[in-house]
C-alpha cells in the first residue's frame, strides 16, 4: 500500500541539477536507503520529504495525515558530544515518527554499541524509514530498497545495498568485455582495411610495370576499390557509434571504482616530539569539576594517535584543549605547537563561514595567493567549475565541507593536524581519498573515529583510551 507518491520531481540549483522526472513511492513499511555522491542532493530529497524544501518540479501525494519523525545531519549543542546528541535528536525523532522516519546520517559520531543499538531499533520499528546515509552495515541490515541520486536522475533498486554494489559491479563488467570486443572489431576491420589498400597499391604499381613493359595492366578498377573502401569506412562507423553507446552506458553507471588522489598535504619540518602531556588535566571554564585527569600522551613527527572511547568520554573536548579553545582550562605540563601550527578539523566544520564562497574560503587562509594559485589549490580538491567554487558554504553538502575544510588546511600545512571524525558524511570514494591522504601525510596526526576500518586502513595508528 502506498503511503507516498513521487510524481514528476525535480529538483536543481543554479549550479547543477541533482535529478528531474522521477517517478517513485513510498510503501507502507518499505526500508529505503538514499546513496550517492556528495552533493548529489541526498539530504536536499529527504528535506523534500519532510517538507521543508519545495522542489522545481512536480508533486508529492500523501495518501492521509501521517506522523512524520525527522533527524537532519549536523546537529549544534556545544552541552553534549556528537554521539550524545545523536541520541537525543533520535528520541525526538521517534516520538514523532509515528507512521515514516526521515534519518539523514544517523550513525555519525555513534560508537560501536550505540550503532549497534540503532540498527536493533530500526529493525524493529515497524512504519516506513527513508535513510540517507554512508554506513554499509546499517543499510544491509535495515534497507530493502536503494535510491540512487546522480547524473541529473533517481534510480531505483530492490533489494539490500550489498546486492546493488554487486549488479552494479556485473553491469559495469559486461559493458567492458564488450567494448573490449567492440575494441577488437574496430582493430579487426583497420588492419583489413590497411591490408585491402596495401594489396591495391601493390596491383598499381605491378600494372605500372606491366604497362611499362607494353603488357595488360592488372590494376584493380577505382569503382572496385572504392566499394571496399565504403564498406571498411561503413563498418568503422557502425563500431564507433556502438563504442560510443557503450561507454555512455558505463558512465551512466554509478561510479564504483575508488580514484586516486589528486590532493595531497605537505607538512612542515618540526622538531621530534610534536606534542606532550604529562599529567595534565582538562575542564570546562564554567564548571569546576575536571572533565578528564591524569592525561598521559606524546605524539612525535609522523605519528599517527587516535583518540578513542564511547560517546561522552571526552574525546572532542581533549583535542579541543589541543587545539587551545578558549573555553577549556588545562592544568599539568603541556608541551604543544603554536595555534597557527595546529590545523584543526571538528565535527561541524566551524572553521568555514556560511556567508563566504568556496573561493573565499580559501583566499582567507592564504591571502597572498594569486587566484591561479588559488583555483589550482581548489581544483586539486575536486573544486573546478567556476560556478562550483562560487557556491556559499552553506549550500554544501557535509562531504562537500569536509572537502573543504581540509583544502583550507592543507594551504597552510599544520606541525600537528587534528581531524575529529573526517568520515562522517564522506561517500566511498572521498573516504578513500582520505584514506590515501592520511597514509601518506609526513607529520603529527590526532585522529578521533569511530570507523575502525577507517583507522586500520590508515595502518600504524596508535590508541590512546578514554573512559568515562
Amino acid at each position: 500500500m502506498t503511503m507516498i507518491q513521487l510524481q514528476g520531481l525535480g529538483l536543481s540549483f543554479p549550479h547543477k541539477t541533482c535529478f528531474s522526472d522521477f517517478n517513485g513511492s513510498i510503501e507502507w513499511g518499505q526500508r529505503i536507503a538514499i546513496v550517492g555522491d556528495n552533493g548529489s542532493g541526498k539530504s536536499s530529497l529527504l528535506r523534500i520529504l519532510n517538507g521543508q524544501l519545495v522542489p522545481n518540479e512536480g508533486a508529492i501525494c500523501t495518501s492521509a495525515q501521517i506522523g512524520i519523525g525527522y533527524l537532519e545531519q549536523v546537529l549544534d549543542d556545544e552541552q553534549f558530544s556528537g554521539g550524545e546528541r545523536v541520541n537525543r535528536a533520535l528520541s525526538v525523532a521517534l516520538a514523532q515518527a509515528t507512521d515514516l522516519l526521515l534519518l539523514d546520517e544517523p550513525t555519525n559520531h555513534l560508537d560501536t554499541d550505540n550503532r549497534r543499538s540503532l540498527s536493533r531499533m530500526l529493525q524493529n520499528y515497524r512504519g516506513s524509514i527513508v535513510l540517507v546515509t554512508h554506513d554499509e552495515a546499517l543499510m544491509n541490515q535495515v534497507c530493502d530498497t536503494i535510491w540512487h541520486v546522480g547524473e541529473d536522475k533517481i534510480t531505483v533498486f530492490q533489494g539490500r545495498y550489498a546486492d546493488y554494489l554487486a549488479e552494479q559491479q556485473l553491469q559495469r563488467e559486461l559493458l567492458e568485455k564488450k567494448l573490449a570486443t567492440i575494441k577488437r572489431a574496430q582493430q579487426d576491420t583497420h588492419d583489413a582495411l590497411m591490408k585491402e589498400q596495401e594489396r591495391a597499391s601493390h596491383a598499381k604499381k605491378r600494372g605500372e610495370i606491366n604497362i611499362k613493359n607494353r603488357k595488360w595492366a592488372t590494376i584493380k578498377s577505382p569503382t572496385k576499390l572504392g566499394r571496399g573502401n565504403t564498406t571498411s569506412g561503413r563498418k568503422q562507423s557502425e563500431i564507433s557509434e556502438q563504442r560510443r553507446d557503450l561507454i555512455a552506458q558505463l558512465d551512466q553507471l554509478p561510479s564504483m571504482e575508488l580514484i586516486v588522489p589528486r590532493f595531497h598535504l605537505d607538512s612542515q619540518k618540526t622538531k621530534q616530539t610534536v606534542m606532550q602531556i604529562t599529567n595534565g588535566t582538562i575542564s570546562y571554564a564554567d564548571r569546576t569539576t575536571p572533565l578528564l585527569e591524569n592525561i598521559n600522551l606524546s605524539v612525535l613527527q609522523g605519528e599517527r594517535l587516535a583518540l578513542v572511547g564511547a560517546n561522552g568520554s571526552g574525546k572532542s573536548t581533549l583535542a579541543r584543549a589541543i587545539a587551545r579553545h578558549p573555553n577549556i582550562i588545562q592544568s599539568g605540563d603541556w608541551i604543544l605547537p603554536s595555534p597557527q601550527y595546529i590545523g584543526y578539523l571538528d565535527q561541524h566544520y566551524a572553521n568555514l563561514k556560511p556567508q563566504e564562497t568556496v573561493l573565499q574560503a580559501l583566499s582567507n587562509v592564504v591571502t597572498h595567493w594569486t587566484q591561479r594559485e588559488l583555483r589550482r589549490h581548489l581544483s586539486d580538491f575536486l573544486f573546478r567549475q567556476n560556478d562550483v567554487v562560487q557556491n556559499r558554504v552553506s549550500t554544501l553538502s557535509g562531504g562537500e565541507k569536509a572537502r573543504l575544510s581540509l583544502a583550507c588546511i592543507a594551504a597552510c600545512p599544520p606541525q600537528l593536524l587534528i581531524l575529529d571524525e573526517l568520515t562522517n558524511n564522506l561517500d566511498r570514494r572521498m573516504r578513500q581519498h582520505m584514506i590515501e591522504i592520511m597514509r601518506n601525510y609526513p607529520g603529527a596526526l590526532l585522529l578521533i573515529s569511530h570507523d575502525e576500518d577507517f583507522l586500520e586502513q590508515i595502518s600504524n595508528v596508535q590508541r590512546y583510551i578514554l573512559r568515562k
